[in-house]
């Protein structure tokens, strides 16, 4: 793990707030052609990205307001399924997103439905007990638990938002530092101390492939990579 990663200055449920607004405002800052540039998911345009974004922010509102009636059953790392397969933007629910997408024909508003729905999940997220157990996907989870791994989620997706935006701000260092730290728990491994945070989350879950000396350095870790998460 790196100087970054072990430096935690909040707990994870504290970093989703954050990490959830440093997202949405690059958003907000995007021009509308930015919207039309690739994003580093692939197949998807950064309009694609974006409206998949709603769809997250009204998960998290579905998830607060589902209580369970049981013990949580996984944590934040438990939260996610893991394959070797990365996504092609063929998948049908991909599919359906890119077409979502496109029927905003106006960028304005697909930014401000973000900001609208986003914002109503921020404040959810402010006021739950992270000791609730909320249930999702067949899951159940603390709330805390819950959020900690979205924290993961708007990370990465920060990452994809930017990936083609040189000039657009990226995570912040502890939203990285946190989230390569919820990926090697993940992994069940550390990620080499010469990777930074960044590198480490591109190439543990195959937003890049790994140079030569990169993966001599992962040593066995690397014939598990990337590590898909769904």
């Amino acid at each position: 793990m790196s100087a970054g990663a072990a430096r935690h200055y909040r707990a994870p449920v504290d970093l989703f707030a954050p990490t959830w607004a440093g997202l949405r405002a690059a958003v907000a800052g995007l021009a509308d052609a930015d919207l039309a540039r690739p994003s580093g998911c692939s197949g998807w345009l950064v309009r694609d990205l974006v409206c998949h974004l709603v769809i997250d922010a009204q998960d998290v509102l579905i998830t607060l307001a589902t209580p369970a009636g049981t013990a949580p059953n996984r944590d934040a790392a438990g939260y996610w399924t893991v394959t070797a397969t990365p996504p092609t933007g063929d998948d049908p629910l991909d599919a359906l997103t890119v077409r979502l997408a496109a029927a905003y024909q106006e960028p304005w508003l697909l930014k401000f439905h973000l900001d609208d729905v986003g914002s109503a999940a921020g404040r959810a997220a402010e006021l739950v007990d992270p000791r609730l157990p909320v249930a999702t996907q067949d899951m159940v989870l603390s709330a805390g638990d819950y959020l900690a791994a979205y924290v993961l989620e708007w990370t990465l997706h920060h990452l994809d938002l930017v990936a083609h935006l040189p000039g657009a701000p990226g995570p912040s260092a502890e939203a990285l530092a946190r989230s390569r730290a919820l990926l090697e728990r993940i992994a069940g491994a550390p990620f080499p101390d010469t990777f930074s945070d960044r590198d480490a989350l591109l190439v543990g879950t195959g937003r890049r492939a790994p140079g030569g000396a990169e993966r001599e350095a992962l040593g066995a870790l690397a014939a598990r990579l990337p590590l898909v998460l769904g």
